[in-house]
């Protein structure tokens, strides 16, 4: 790990789902409804909202992420015999107002307040991503929010990636990447990003070229990382 890289960073870049908003957040609001099936649905949602996006990706057939996130989710309830439009509709509205998880908040006005520059880098489409932030308080603490629309294509393609750094106008040397999905942490860093890899599940490392510079168990561990190293 090479903990010092971050610390010279001028600009924090934040993926969304799984790294700020807590996704289980939506399956547990509607709990009630789906009793020992919510696992996984849960599981199963987030898995196929990810593969179509890429699948999407390579097709040449881009949709935008609510559709995706739609789509996964018809797949997931159909693959437990949930045949329910009011749960859908219900479950798809969380979207817009996830949890975020409880050190977020904290986090990001800190790292604000010490002169970072901060943005979102997500396949969320783009108000998606702003009612999320919105209802959470965070909306305000992000110079950026950037989803993919314009360029119809998903992570890990290295043109999102570029875009944050233009958007930025900063070096991709000069930009700390968080995100708690490791494929996502493998194409940033291979762009060029210092990553840092929030691994709250305590997930293996992925078998890609890239890894992270830092492995994170929230957040918040970012911090202290973000302190100049001392010169005599």
């Amino acid at each position: 790990m090479t903990e010092t890289a971050i610390s010279s960073c001028r600009a924090f870049v934040f993926d969304a789902y799984g790294t700020l908003f807590d996704v289980g957040s939506a399956i547990k609001r509607c709990q009630e409804s789906l009793g020992d099936e919510a696992e996984k649905l849960s599981e199963l949602w987030r898995r196929k909202q990810l593969e179509y996006s890429w699948l999407r990706s390579l097709m040449g057939d881009f949709t935008d992420f609510w559709t995706v996130t739609g789509d996964a989710l018809d797949y997931s309830m159909a693959a437990i015999g949930k045949n329910d439009p009011v749960l859908r509709s219900r479950l798809m509205e969380t979207y817009l107002s996830l949890d975020t998880f409880p050190e977020v908040v904290e986090t990001l006005q800190t790292l604000k307040n010490n002169g970072h520059k901060l943005a979102i880098l997500s396949n969320g489409a783009r108000h998606m991503l702003i009612s999320a932030a919105k209802s959470s308080g965070i909306l305000s603490l992000f110079d950026e929010i950037l989803c993919v629309d314009e360029l119809r294509t998903y992570k890990p393609h290295p043109s999102v990636y570029k875009m944050a750094a233009d958007k930025l106008e900063l070096d991709a040397s000069e930009i700390s990447f968080q995100s708690s999905n490791g494929w996502d942490i493998a194409g940033a860093g291979h762009f060029g990003f210092k990553t840092a890899w929030i691994n709250r599940a305590a997930q293996p490392v992925e078998r890609l070229s890239h890894r992270a510079d830092v492995i994170l168990a929230r957040l918040d561990e970012i911090l202290p990382l973000t302190i100049k190293p001392q010169t005599a």
